[in-house]
Parts: C-alpha cells; sequence; structure tokens
C-alpha cells in the first residue's frame, strides 16, 4: 500500500480530516500529505489539520483537534445542546489553569482556565452541527457556569438557556445542585429554579 493510500485510509477513519502530526506519528513522510494536496485530494483547512476536498469545514472540529486539552463550554456549549438561539460570535473553549492559551490569541476563541478540580467536571462528548465529535461540558455543569460571575453571560441569554431547560425530558435537577454546590453558585440556581419549576 502507498503512502497515499494510508493517508486515505487515516481520513477515512477519522471523519475526512487529519493531521499532520498524525502522518509523522505513522511514520509516512509528509510528502506524501503535500502531494494529496497538490492533487486536489485534500484541503488544508488550518494549521496542520487537513479535510478531503468535498467535507464541510468544521471550524470546531478542527480547534478540537489541534487543541485536545480544550473542552467547548459556555454559549458555545449552550448552542450545541440547542439551549440558546444565538449563534456564538466566538467559540468557548475551557483549558486547565497551567495552559498556556496564547497560540490561540490568532483563533476564534474565548480562552477560559480553570483548576484541575473542576476542569474535568461533566465533560462529554458530542457531535458538532457537522457531524464530528468534540469534547463539550454537560449541560447543567453548562448552566452552573453561565451563573458564575466570571462569566459575564447576559441576563437574556441565561434567562432563555433555564427555559429552554426546564422544558426538556433529559434534564438531571439532582446533578445540577450537585455541580452548583462545585462551582457555588446555590443561590442563583436556586431563584431560576424556584421560577421555573
Amino acid at each position: 500500500m502507498s503512502n497515499s493510500e494510508l493517508i486515505m485510509e487515516m481520513v477515512k477513519k477519522n471523519g475526512g480530516v487529519i493531521t499532520a502530526s498524525e502522518v509523522t506519528k505513522a511514520g509516512i513522510s509528509r510528502a506524501s500529505l503535500k502531494h494529496l494536496t497538490d492533487i486536489g485530494i485534500l484541503e488544508h483547512s488550518a494549521r496542520g489539520v487537513y479535510q478531503l476536498a468535498e467535507v464541510w469545514d468544521d471550524e470546531m472540529y478542527h480547534l478540537q483537534v489541534r487543541y485536545k486539552k480544550g473542552i467547548f463550554s459556555g454559549e458555545t456549549a449552550l448552542f450545541l445542546y440547542d439551549l440558546t438561539d444565538r449563534t456564538p460570535m466566538r467559540f468557548q473553549m475551557t483549558f486547565p489553569l497551567n495552559y498556556n492559551v496564547n497560540a490561540l490569541k490568532n483563533e476564534n476563541v474565548k480562552c477560559v482556565r480553570t483548576i484541575p478540580k473542576l476542569y474535568g467536571l461533566g465533560v462529554v462528548q458530542m457531535k458538532t452541527p457537522a457531524g464530528n465529535p468534540v469534547k463539550v461540558y454537560n449541560m447543567e455543569r453548562t448552566l452552573c457556569d453561565i451563573l458564575r460571575k466570571q462569566s459575564n453571560t447576559d441576563i437574556q441569554i441565561v434567562s432563555e438557556a433555564f427555559k429552554r431547560y426546564a422544558r426538556r425530558s433529559d434534564k438531571n435537577i439532582p446533578l445540577l445542585s450537585e455541580y452548583s454546590r462545585e462551582l457555588r453558585v446555590e443561590k442563583r440556581l436556586r431563584n431560576y429554579l424556584e421560577v421555573l419549576l
């Protein structure tokens, strides 16, 4: 099997996307990647990220591939869960407190850093609108996050998110309460739940 065929096999397993580092890790020359780009089979979609020419560009997935420690959060997570009707102007991702976010300054990303104890709380995997898997905080964690003072989330977005959450059949109020204690937003959460439930 040629290097180009090996790369194409890897691309198909990855949902139409591959990184230059994955090619190198597999022991394949990056020249094969360049060849596939030159002949139009692959497109260079972001730094170190390549995708099939016919695949729809999925910016969220590309960010996840490039910044593996990032977890989609805040208004971006609300959008993924259909808890808001606003499409985020900038993606929001949360990283560990000691993570260097300088590389993200040129990206369309609002970076949040948090302590290790809270970083892994409520992480799930879900699909982007294009159908690719990304890490995101679950609904309950996201709702608690937007109640935190440092989130600066617009009050209308918060209210709408809680209204939509209250109507959902998959809501988990005990988990929401547990997270509110962890994230120290119990009082604010109680104010919303008393009105809605």
